[in-house]
């Protein structure tokens, strides 16, 4: 059983995730059972719609592959707030409230501040930026994003020299994000970069995708992301950015510590204690691909590690 209330949970205890997650999915393929194929598959385009990014928009940072639809990426997601299955983000976070928000920066900074979101981004042109995503349990999706570099706000809020890591915490409010009701996580959800990560030119702070206002179940009204990272580390929702010495704690890490690294690359020859990283399946897609190292952004970020055992610094 994957949920239970009280105490901690133990990863020996947790269904591997990609089960238990496609559940409703195989259930809903047995209509096509004579066939031997999920619908899913078999129909990407009918069942996704026809929202397609408009082609010829490639940017400096932009992939070369066809975004998923719109449908596909606001109904299939991992935010354990709302819930662990893939379905429930959609389903359950109707009544979150988004507007008004606001952000504390704080800690290693000269210019410590609480943010409301529309001041926040205001200074910055919003950028449209088409990037690979790769899930942690073997699926990945390419999604165009609307944001700014992260990098834009360290540079306004002036990091002393004692910053050296960059922490992120998401909003804990239960009343509105059920997950928070359930013991799955430890809760609020943070993460953490190192400095150059952060810094980094992918490394983007969203507030859209397919040009529109981030949904609530993407993690609206801002989040990370952090291309060449799994998915896990795009922490939704954040309500603080907080400049550190030291290396922050990271929900999954404190989670399964043997599982779930404070780096978390895209490396295909590092597998996951319970499957294997070497492939993935792209949503929309029946047979699967080859993984890439750093998701395919080896050359933008390689020279980060050089030098670093990435299999013990996973």
């Amino acid at each position: 059983m994957l949920l239970r209330r009280g105490g901690n949970l133990k990863s020996s205890e947790i269904t591997p995730e990609l089960l238990y997650v496609n559940r409703r999915q195989f259930i809903r393929s047995t209509s096509f059972a004579g066939l031997g194929l999920a619908y899913e598959f078999l129909l990407p385009e009918f069942l996704s719609g026809q929202d397609r990014w408009p082609r010829g928009r490639k940017g400096p940072f932009d992939t070369d592959e066809d975004p998923n639809s719109y449908k596909d990426i606001t109904t299939y997601n991992n935010f354990y707030e709302f819930g662990v299955d893939k379905s429930d983000p959609a389903e359950n976070s109707a009544a979150f409230r988004p507007k008004p928000w606001t952000v504390r920066v704080e800690g290693e900074v000269k210019k410590p501040a609480t943010y409301n979101l529309e001041d926040l981004v205001k200074p910055y042109r919003l950028e449209d930026r088409i990037y690979r995503m790769r899930c942690v349990e073997g699926w990945s999706m390419v999604i165009p994003w609307r944001g700014f570099p992260l990098a834009d706000l360290i540079r306004k809020v002036e990091p002393t020299s004692r910053a050296k890591f960059v922490a992120f915490e998401t909003l804990f409010r239960p009343e509105e994000m059920p997950g928070q009701k359930r013991s799955v996580l430890q809760w609020p959800y943070v993460e953490g970069l190192r400095m150059d990560e952060a810094l980094n030119p992918l490394t983007l702070l969203a507030v859209g995708l397919y040009g529109k206002d981030l949904a609530n179940q993407n993690g609206a009204p801002m989040r990370l992301v952090v291309p060449w990272k799994y998915g896990f580390k795009g922490i939704k929702s954040i309500v603080k950015i907080r400049f550190v010495q030291s290396q922050p704690p990271t929900t999954w890490n404190i989670s399964a510590p043997e599982e779930y690294g404070f780096y978390s690359n895209v490396n295909p020859e590092v597998d996951h204690p319970r499957w294997s990283q070497k492939s993935e399946r792209r949503i929309g897609e029946f047979f699967r691909r080859k993984t890439l190292m750093f998701n395919g952004y080896a050359d933008q970020v390689a020279s980060m590690y050089s030098g670093m055992d990435l299999k013990r610094n996973f």
